[in-house]
């Protein structure tokens, strides 16, 4: 069993590897080493420069994250779209199917909920869930590896509890 293990990890190892390096060959300069890129992620092609992602983020299958904008256009030629510049900090988690909206910035250590839409920047350490993305926890850590660790530092099991009730749009 332990054989099976250590070949699942070793596996996974390279191709977490090749994927950050064809997303390099595709363009993507902006992606630290150490950031893990599932599979089927809808990384924006129009401007594939101005995707940013920290070290040690986690990016989960079907994620879009996007920097350009149809809807708005360039000021010096009306018939390019607007492009902007998308950060995603270190050590976060952008759950399934979450889409990040051009030019947000995701502070470090944040959750991002599955299915979110995150449509304006969001603060360090901090959970955000919901369309429109709202923060519902705040003032969390990850660790190195995308995942949330409780105050002395260790690994928390379980779903994270929820808020207060309250929440902040963004």
């Amino acid at each position: 069993m332990k054989l099976r293990y250590w070949l699942m990890d070793a596996g996974s190892k390279v191709v977490r590897t090749a994927r950050f390096y064809w997303y390099r060959v595709l363009g993507y300069s902006g992606i630290e080493k150490g950031v893990i890129l599932e599979s089927k992620l809808v990384l924006d092609k129009v401007h594939p420069q101005g995707i940013h992602i920290g070290a040690n983020t986690l990016i989960a299958s079907h994620a879009l994250i996007l920097c350009h904008e149809h809807v708005y256009r360039d000021a010096m030629d009306s018939r390019a779209p607007w492009v902007t510049d998308t950060y995603i900090g270190r050590n976060c988690f952008i759950g399934v199917r979450a889409t990040v909206l051009p030019g947000v910035r995701i502070g470090d250590e944040v959750i991002v909920g599955a299915s979110a839409v995150v449509t304006k920047d969001v603060p360090s350490n901090c959970v955000v869930v919901g369309n429109p993305g709202r923060i519902v926890k705040r003032n969390i850590r990850m660790n190195n590896k995308a995942a949330l660790v409780t105050a002395n530092g260790t690994r928390q099991s379980g779903k994270p509890s929820g808020s207060s009730g309250a929440s902040t749009e963004v």
